[in-house]
């Protein structure tokens, strides 16, 4: 399992990419079994009423939430790539840059990592 997560205007979002062997959650509209990658991330987009307020950039705004994306990939590479982009997305949606957007790719987040 790999997290991939996205800084940018103060806040963060993650989403997680469960790997070969691996088995991703099942819900409707989860992909197909069969991917060997599978991708879910949340997405969200900035609304004038209702919604949550969250600061981000310096700015108070309200954000609404859709259900999660889930897309399946044949290659690591390509679910990766897609899960950097959708990350970056997010953030244009609330009006940031995506080259602004800051990804770190976490592997084994379950694992304890050594202290340094």
């Amino acid at each position: 399992m790999l997290l991939v997560r996205g800084h940018a205007g103060g806040t963060a979002l993650t989403g997680t990419l469960y790997e070969r062997g691996e088995r991703p959650p099942t819900f409707e509209g989860a992909p197909d079994e069969g991917a060997p990658y599978v991708w879910i991330c949340d997405e969200f987009y900035e609304v004038e009423s209702g919604g949550q307020v969250q600061r981000i950039d310096g700015k108070e705004r309200r954000v609404a939430f859709e259900a999660p994306t889930t897309r399946g990939f044949e290659t690591r590479d390509a679910a990766l790539a897609a899960a950097k982009e959708h990350v970056r997305t997010q953030f244009a949606r609330l009006g940031l840059r995506g080259e602004d957007v800051e990804i770190e790719v976490v592997e084994n987040p379950d694992r304890e990592q050594p202290d340094p």
